[in-house]
């Protein structure tokens, strides 16, 4: 998925779910780098209102509403936590147990400015956690968030001792390569170098569920990225 090629996975009159691509910003920054998701979105549709956000590095789905009526009574869905967030990640290594919770309080790092830390004197944080497919190099593992703290899943992954793969901040950063998942990889005639198969923050956000102003129950969902499913299927066949 180019950097800005975004799709559209349901809209109405009154808000519009996107599809982020890992590597775009949700909203501008502050040092206004580049384009966000909210201005390329204003361009096209005219006024268009921050909901929630997702980090630059992680993809999946995002909500805008339309009007500032929808403005109003999403925010306070997302603030009284009454949106059920999902999303996938992979893994390094096999989590301690089949599914659990994470509730660990976090804080902004004193040392490291725009990072955070599992610190008792931080906020409550709490993460469900779910063992889709389990290996033992990476494994895929669905995220239930019960709070919304900035890094929430990448710092819980860290404590809990699998960070997300390629996160730079709470893991190794590295690229996922075929060949340290694939038994005797040798390169094709054609490749000077392996290409990783996973070069981004292993984060996406793949469902949420909120009821609308009339009480109607709503599901989106953003498909699991192909580079996901690749990962998991290369190390089936080990």
């Amino acid at each position: 998925m180019a950097k800005n090629k975004f799709s559209v996975i349901a809209e109405n009159e009154d808000w519009i779910a996107i599809n982020k691509p890992s590597g775009l910003l949700t909203i501008p920054d502050r040092n206004q780098s580049e384009k966000s998701l909210k201005e390329i979105l204003t361009e096209q549709f005219g006024q268009i209102f921050t909901v929630h956000r997702l980090d630059k590095d992680t993809s999946g789905l995002v909500l805008f509403a339309k009007n500032e009526t929808a403005h109003r009574y999403m925010s306070l869905l997302f603030e009284e936590r009454k949106v059920d967030k999902y999303y996938s990640g992979i893994v390094h290594g096999i989590p301690p147990q089949e599914e659990g919770e994470i509730e660990a309080a976090l804080m902004e790092s004193p040392v490291h400015k725009g990072t955070m830390v599992v610190n008792r004197n931080g906020k409550p944080s709490k993460t469900g956690y779910k063992i889709i497919e389990a290996h033992p190099a990476f494994s895929l593992v669905e995220f239930r968030l019960y709070t919304g703290r900035t890094h929430q899943i990448r710092v819980h992954c860290k404590h809990l001792g699998n960070p997300l793969a390629c996160d730079p901040l709470y893991g190794d950063g590295k690229p996922v390569f075929i060949s340290a998942v694939k038994k005797n990889y040798k390169l094709s005639r054609h490749e000077e170098e392996e290409k990783p198969m996973l070069n981004r923050v292993a984060l996406h956000a793949f469902k949420i569920s909120f009821a609308s102003p009339g009480g109607q129950a709503i599901t989106l969902e953003a498909a699991i990225p192909k580079e996901f499913r690749a990962l998991m299927q290369q190390q089936q066949k080990n």
